[in-house]
């Protein structure tokens, strides 16, 4: 199963099914994409063991807990040595408002999602957490108005 010749109509199918609602059960699951309860065991537990599930997680609602504003934080590392590059990314991991990074091409070397309470908590972060650090050499910042779309389903 390691690409997705190998997903036929009801691997898909139970893969929609748990980006929907990963909290259901495997009789209902199996129900859903029209199987038995055993044969949907074995079909979740092949798709796990080729990693194409991962974990299953709960979506927090960010506004509920004070992190509705999303900045989108384009950086610049000093250079592109392995030690930079490196310090960079060990940073992203430790920093629980970074919710996304991408390794970009082009004129910048980094995206970065970050959720924030507010401007002045984004502020904070960006000129005593952020910049501060070595290996950044610059950063630009767009905040974003509204979310006009956002999931975590990926077509299948």
């Amino acid at each position: 199963m390691k690409n997705d010749a190998n997903l036929d109509g009801i691997d898909r199918r139970i893969i929609s099914e748990l980006q929907r609602d990963a909290s259901i059960s495997h009789a209902e699951l199996a129900e859903r994409v029209g199987t038995s309860t055993a044969s949907c065991w074995r079909r979740l537990k092949a798709l796990e063991a080729a990693n194409v599930l991962t974990r299953a997680v709960r979506l927090v609602n960010p506004g509920a807990i004070g992190r509705d504003v999303n900045v989108l934080c384009n950086v610049r590392v000093r250079s592109h040595a392995q030690e930079d590059t490196a310090a960079f990314e060990a940073f992203v991991l430790r920093r629980p408002e970074i919710v996304e990074c991408f390794s970009m091409s082009g004129e910048w070397d980094y995206l970065l999602r970050i959720v924030v309470a507010d401007v002045a908590d984004y502020n904070e972060f960006l000129m005593r957490t952020l910049l501060p650090q070595s290996c950044v050499s610059g950063a630009a910042s767009h905040f974003a108005l509204s979310t006009v779309k956002y999931t975590t389903e990926l077509p299948v």
